[in-house]
């Protein structure tokens, strides 16, 4: 079983997929827009639609199609050549520095891209436009009774110590068909070898493995599940505020941030039009919406990587290590090694 899994994730990840699996679609701006361009990307759309429909609300000459799709299924059909998109948007880090690195990329530069911090731009094709903890969320009522976990150290003793409230009832991304989800893991491998310990515990209570964090919310939403580990922060937050089941959790040994990053692929045919979107979302009046409407943490907002011990992802070729053919192979035995038991 534990070998028919890692065989079938590394077949996927080296095989060119058929197709890509679109998860929504949807058009914004007027009907007789004389220029549209389109727009493919793993960011929830009811948290990207308020600096769209700003966008468009001032320009009424264009339209924008926006084209949801998973982490790994954007990587593939950019690297097979097949999309013909204009700006790609992802939350995996890896998978985004690798298609650029290996040139699916063209370059951009504006005022508004000289103006960034270094940290949120690579080589003028890659850029930051919003930061996310990577959290911990809870169900409150199972942990009415129980601490507030403070550590992974200190949530894995919770776990042994009550392992009857805790079997099958954990969830996580798994990582053989996620690319957020493998970025998380490999990002953890590299912090602590706690995550090793915690990973072999959870594998023992039978943790459920997922595609996404909304899945795992609505679980725990749900009571179903008592924890989700490593779930994007904005949508743990989205959710909270609206169900009150939901407790999100910043792990104080160390908090991973990630970075929401976008490119213009090199074989855009609207690359321009790409690009005076991409202004508009990195500008500040675009990153205040993305942030008081869309709920997702502007690249100007400090309070994130002042959270206790966050440890921001860097937007560097380092991203590429755990994608070299054998580390990944090794990585995935181990993670399932640990977690499919």
């Amino acid at each position: 079983m534990r070998f028919t899994v890692i065989i079938a994730a590394l077949i996927c990840w080296c095989a060119p997929a058929a197709s890509m699996t679109i998860e929504l679609e949807r058009r914004f701006g007027a009907e007789q827009a004389k220029e549209e361009f389109a727009i493919l990307s793993s960011t929830d759309i009811e948290l990207f639609a308020p600096v769209i429909e700003a966008f468009v609300a001032a320009r009424p000459d264009v339209a924008i199609q926006y084209v949801l799709a998973s982490s790994r299924d954007i990587y593939s059909e950019i690297d097979s050549g097949r999309a013909r998109h204009d700006l790609v948007i992802s939350s995996a880090m890896d998978l985004q520095m690798k298609l650029v690195n290996d040139g699916h990329a063209g370059s951009f530069e504006s005022p508004v891209t000289a103006g960034l911090p270094d940290w949120a731009k690579w080589r003028n094709q890659l850029f930051g436009f919003a930061v996310e903890p990577i959290v911990l969320v809870v169900s409150r009522r199972d942990f009415a009774a129980l601490p507030t976990p403070t550590s992974r150290r200190h949530f894995l003793d919770i776990i042994r110590s009550n392992p009857a409230m805790f079997r099958d009832r954990l969830m996580t991304y798994d990582v053989n068909i996620s690319g957020t989800g493998f970025l998380f893991a490999t990002q953890d491998a590299r912090q602590s070898d706690t995550f090793w310990r915690l990973s072999e515990v959870m594998g023992s209570m039978g943790t459920r493995l997922s595609c996404c964090s909304g899945e795992m919310l609505a679980r725990v939403e749900s009571g179903e599940m008592a924890a989700a580990y490593n779930v994007v922060g904005s949508y743990a937050q989205a959710r909270a505020a609206k169900h009150g089941n939901i407790k999100v959790v910043h792990l104080e040994d160390y908090t991973n941030i990630l970075l929401r990053t976008a490119f213009i692929p090199r074989r855009s045919l609207k690359s321009r039009q790409a690009g005076e979107f991409l202004d508009f979302l990195l500008s500040r009046r675009g990153q205040v919406i993305l942030e008081q409407q869309g709920g997702l943490p502007s690249i100007f907002n400090s309070s994130i990587v002042e959270i206790t011990n966050a440890k921001p992802i860097g937007l560097n070729t380092g991203l590429l290590v755990y994608l070299d053919r054998l580390k990944r192979e090794n990585f995935l035995r181990e993670w399932n090694a640990a977690l499919v038991q």
